[in-house]
Protein backbone atom coordinates (compact mmCIF):
# COMPACT_ATOMS: atom_id res chain seq x y z
CA UNK A 1 0.00 0.00 0.00
CA UNK A 2 1.62 3.37 -0.93
CA UNK A 3 1.03 6.93 1.03
CA UNK A 4 0.00 9.93 0.12
CA UNK A 5 -0.90 13.52 1.37
CA UNK A 6 -3.43 14.72 -0.82
CA UNK A 7 -2.36 16.96 -1.06
CA UNK A 8 0.62 18.61 0.76
CA UNK A 9 0.33 22.20 0.44
CA UNK A 10 3.27 24.06 0.14
CA UNK A 11 1.87 27.06 1.86
CA UNK A 12 1.23 25.79 5.06
CA UNK A 13 4.58 24.61 5.72
CA UNK A 14 8.49 25.88 5.65
CA UNK A 15 9.46 23.90 2.33
CA UNK A 16 12.59 22.54 3.79
CA UNK A 17 10.75 21.18 6.60
CA UNK A 18 8.07 19.60 4.09
CA UNK A 19 10.98 18.47 2.60
CA UNK A 20 12.31 16.60 5.99
CA UNK A 21 8.71 15.29 6.97
CA UNK A 22 8.55 13.65 3.50
CA UNK A 23 11.84 11.92 3.76
CA UNK A 24 10.90 10.16 7.40
CA UNK A 25 7.81 9.38 6.56
CA UNK A 26 9.36 7.69 3.45
CA UNK A 27 11.78 6.25 6.28
CA UNK A 28 9.57 4.62 8.71
CA UNK A 29 7.05 3.31 5.92
CA UNK A 30 9.92 1.55 4.12
CA UNK A 31 10.00 4.09 1.11
CA UNK A 32 6.24 4.02 -0.03
CA UNK A 33 5.38 7.52 0.11
CA UNK A 34 4.22 9.76 -2.86
CA UNK A 35 4.80 13.10 -2.41
CA UNK A 36 1.85 15.11 -3.06
CA UNK A 37 2.11 18.93 -3.54
CA UNK A 38 -0.02 21.77 -4.29
CA UNK A 39 -0.31 25.61 -3.40
CA UNK A 40 -3.63 25.43 -1.02
CA UNK A 41 -6.63 26.88 -2.41
CA UNK A 42 -8.97 27.19 0.79
CA UNK A 43 -8.98 31.06 1.96
CA UNK A 44 -10.73 30.05 5.09
CA UNK A 45 -7.98 28.12 6.08
CA UNK A 46 -5.77 30.46 5.20
CA UNK A 47 -7.39 33.39 7.16
CA UNK A 48 -7.33 31.02 10.66
CA UNK A 49 -4.06 29.73 10.74
CA UNK A 50 -2.82 32.99 9.24
CA UNK A 51 -1.17 32.01 6.30
CA UNK A 52 -0.42 34.54 3.98
CA UNK A 53 -3.08 34.06 0.67
CA UNK A 54 -1.01 36.34 -1.75
CA UNK A 55 1.19 35.12 -4.95
CA UNK A 56 0.05 31.81 -4.11
CA UNK A 57 1.63 30.76 -7.32
CA UNK A 58 4.86 32.48 -7.04
CA UNK A 59 5.41 31.15 -3.31
CA UNK A 60 4.54 27.44 -4.42
CA UNK A 61 7.09 28.23 -7.33
CA UNK A 62 9.68 28.59 -4.76
CA UNK A 63 8.89 25.77 -2.37
CA UNK A 64 8.56 23.62 -5.36
CA UNK A 65 12.29 24.06 -6.07
CA UNK A 66 13.25 23.86 -2.57
CA UNK A 67 11.29 20.45 -1.89
CA UNK A 68 12.34 18.45 -5.32
CA UNK A 69 15.65 19.96 -5.09
CA UNK A 70 16.56 18.46 -1.06
CA UNK A 71 14.05 15.39 -2.20
CA UNK A 72 16.26 14.52 -5.02
CA UNK A 73 19.99 16.25 -4.38
CA UNK A 74 20.25 16.36 -0.67
CA UNK A 75 21.17 19.92 -0.16
CA UNK A 76 20.23 23.39 -1.54
CA UNK A 77 21.48 26.83 -1.52
CA UNK A 78 18.47 29.49 -2.08
CA UNK A 79 17.45 32.74 -2.25
CA UNK A 80 14.07 34.20 -2.83
CA UNK A 81 11.34 36.48 -2.52
CA UNK A 82 9.47 34.40 -0.11
CA UNK A 83 12.30 31.80 1.00
CA UNK A 84 15.68 32.08 1.66
CA UNK A 85 18.07 28.75 3.02
CA UNK A 86 21.46 28.49 4.00
CA UNK A 87 23.80 25.24 3.36
CA UNK A 88 20.54 23.33 3.83
CA UNK A 89 20.33 19.59 3.60
CA UNK A 90 18.23 16.58 4.18
CA UNK A 91 20.04 14.11 5.77
CA UNK A 92 19.51 10.95 5.61
CA UNK A 93 18.32 10.98 1.85
CA UNK A 94 15.23 9.10 0.93
CA UNK A 95 15.82 5.51 0.11
CA UNK A 96 13.02 5.74 -2.80
CA UNK A 97 13.71 7.53 -5.83
CA UNK A 98 10.37 9.40 -4.50
CA UNK A 99 7.61 10.03 -6.72
CA UNK A 100 6.26 13.96 -6.75
CA UNK A 101 2.77 14.59 -7.92
CA UNK A 102 1.09 17.60 -8.58
CA UNK A 103 -2.71 18.22 -9.20
CA UNK A 104 -3.24 21.38 -11.06
CA UNK A 105 -4.32 21.78 -14.62
CA UNK A 106 -3.57 25.62 -14.50
CA UNK A 107 -1.08 26.80 -17.41
CA UNK A 108 1.68 28.52 -15.24
CA UNK A 109 1.26 25.60 -12.72
CA UNK A 110 2.11 23.81 -15.45
CA UNK A 111 4.96 25.36 -16.61
CA UNK A 112 6.44 25.69 -13.30
CA UNK A 113 5.96 21.72 -12.51
CA UNK A 114 5.68 19.91 -15.99
CA UNK A 115 9.78 19.81 -15.95
CA UNK A 116 10.09 18.00 -13.20
CA UNK A 117 6.96 15.48 -11.80
CA UNK A 118 6.27 12.15 -11.88
CA UNK A 119 2.72 12.17 -12.17
CA UNK A 120 -0.18 14.35 -12.24
CA UNK A 121 -3.38 14.09 -10.64
CA UNK A 122 -7.14 15.05 -11.26
CA UNK A 123 -9.90 15.26 -8.55
CA UNK A 124 -12.84 14.31 -9.54
CA UNK A 125 -15.16 17.30 -9.47
CA UNK A 126 -12.99 18.39 -11.75
CA UNK A 127 -14.31 16.41 -14.61
CA UNK A 128 -17.52 16.22 -12.85
CA UNK A 129 -16.73 12.53 -12.34
CA UNK A 130 -17.40 11.55 -16.01
CA UNK A 131 -14.44 9.49 -17.46
CA UNK A 132 -15.96 10.68 -20.84
CA UNK A 133 -14.59 14.36 -19.98
CA UNK A 134 -10.91 13.06 -19.13
CA UNK A 135 -9.07 12.75 -22.83
CA UNK A 136 -9.51 16.34 -23.01
CA UNK A 137 -7.90 16.77 -19.56
CA UNK A 138 -5.02 14.97 -20.51
CA UNK A 139 -4.56 16.29 -23.53
CA UNK A 140 -3.72 19.36 -21.51
CA UNK A 141 -1.35 18.07 -19.41
CA UNK A 142 0.86 16.00 -22.41
CA UNK A 143 1.03 19.56 -24.25
CA UNK A 144 2.28 20.96 -21.57
CA UNK A 145 4.83 18.20 -21.39
CA UNK A 146 5.78 18.95 -24.71
CA UNK A 147 5.99 22.52 -24.32
CA UNK A 148 9.38 21.58 -21.83
CA UNK A 149 10.41 18.77 -24.11
CA UNK A 150 8.91 15.89 -22.45
CA UNK A 151 6.77 13.19 -23.85
CA UNK A 152 2.78 12.74 -22.04
CA UNK A 153 4.23 9.08 -21.32
CA UNK A 154 6.77 10.49 -19.08
CA UNK A 155 4.55 12.00 -16.69
CA UNK A 156 2.08 9.34 -15.08
CA UNK A 157 -1.65 10.53 -15.16
CA UNK A 158 -3.77 9.73 -12.24
CA UNK A 159 -7.32 10.89 -11.03
CA UNK A 160 -9.57 10.60 -8.17
CA UNK A 161 -13.13 8.63 -9.06
CA UNK A 162 -16.32 8.83 -6.64
CA UNK A 163 -17.78 5.63 -5.66
CA UNK A 164 -20.98 4.64 -3.90
CA UNK A 165 -20.71 0.89 -2.32
CA UNK A 166 -22.26 -0.81 0.47
CA UNK A 167 -25.56 0.11 2.46
CA UNK A 168 -24.28 2.75 4.52
CA UNK A 169 -26.06 6.37 4.56
CA UNK A 170 -24.16 8.14 1.96
CA UNK A 171 -21.93 11.04 3.24
CA UNK A 172 -21.35 14.16 2.00
CA UNK A 173 -18.10 14.20 -0.31
CA UNK A 174 -16.23 17.57 -1.02
CA UNK A 175 -16.00 18.00 -4.37
CA UNK A 176 -14.51 21.36 -4.20
CA UNK A 177 -17.05 22.85 -6.32
CA UNK A 178 -20.56 23.08 -7.34
CA UNK A 179 -21.23 20.31 -9.29
CA UNK A 180 -19.07 17.25 -8.67
CA UNK A 181 -20.95 14.82 -10.90
CA UNK A 182 -23.17 11.43 -10.51
CA UNK A 183 -20.48 8.76 -8.27
CA UNK A 184 -20.15 5.56 -9.74
CA UNK A 185 -22.49 3.30 -8.53
CA UNK A 186 -22.04 -0.51 -7.42
CA UNK A 187 -18.90 -3.16 -7.76
CA UNK A 188 -19.61 -3.88 -11.43
CA UNK A 189 -20.16 -0.49 -12.27
CA UNK A 190 -16.59 0.32 -10.74
CA UNK A 191 -14.51 -2.86 -12.25
CA UNK A 192 -15.52 -1.00 -15.77
CA UNK A 193 -15.48 2.61 -14.66
CA UNK A 194 -11.49 1.33 -14.15
CA UNK A 195 -11.22 -0.15 -17.45
CA UNK A 196 -12.70 2.69 -19.69
CA UNK A 197 -9.89 4.73 -17.52
CA UNK A 198 -7.05 2.24 -18.04
CA UNK A 199 -7.52 2.45 -21.88
CA UNK A 200 -7.34 5.98 -21.92
CA UNK A 201 -4.42 6.35 -20.25
CA UNK A 202 -4.86 6.66 -16.78
CA UNK A 203 -2.04 4.92 -14.34
CA UNK A 204 -3.46 5.16 -11.03
CA UNK A 205 -6.88 5.76 -9.30
CA UNK A 206 -7.90 7.21 -6.04
CA UNK A 207 -10.98 5.62 -4.90
CA UNK A 208 -13.25 8.10 -3.09
CA UNK A 209 -15.45 5.77 -1.61
CA UNK A 210 -18.77 6.88 -0.09
CA UNK A 211 -19.63 5.68 2.52
CA UNK A 212 -16.02 5.15 4.09
CA UNK A 213 -16.87 1.50 5.97
CA UNK A 214 -15.30 -2.13 6.33
CA UNK A 215 -18.18 -3.20 3.88
CA UNK A 216 -17.71 -0.79 1.05
CA UNK A 217 -13.50 -0.77 1.55
CA UNK A 218 -14.03 -5.26 0.77
CA UNK A 219 -16.34 -4.34 -1.95
CA UNK A 220 -14.01 -1.47 -3.88
CA UNK A 221 -11.28 -4.87 -2.89
CA UNK A 222 -13.08 -7.00 -4.70
CA UNK A 223 -13.89 -4.94 -7.76
CA UNK A 224 -10.50 -4.23 -8.22
CA UNK A 225 -9.41 -7.73 -8.53
CA UNK A 226 -11.86 -7.89 -11.02
CA UNK A 227 -10.62 -5.09 -13.04
CA UNK A 228 -7.15 -7.07 -12.69
CA UNK A 229 -8.06 -10.18 -14.00
CA UNK A 230 -9.83 -8.81 -16.64
CA UNK A 231 -7.70 -6.18 -17.93
CA UNK A 232 -5.97 -6.72 -21.27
Amino acid sequence: VQLSPFVASTSFHAPAMLAKKAATIDEISGGRLILSLGSGWNRPEYDAYGFAYDHRVSRFEEAFTIIRTLIRTGSIDFEGEYYTLRDCELKPQPRQDMQILVGSSGPRMLEITTPHIDAWNIWFASYQNDITKLPAALQVVDDAAAAVGRTGKEIDKTAALLVQLGSGDPIRVSGFNDDPGKAVVGPEALQEALLAMSEIGIGHVQLVLDPITVETVELAAGAVEGFRLAKP
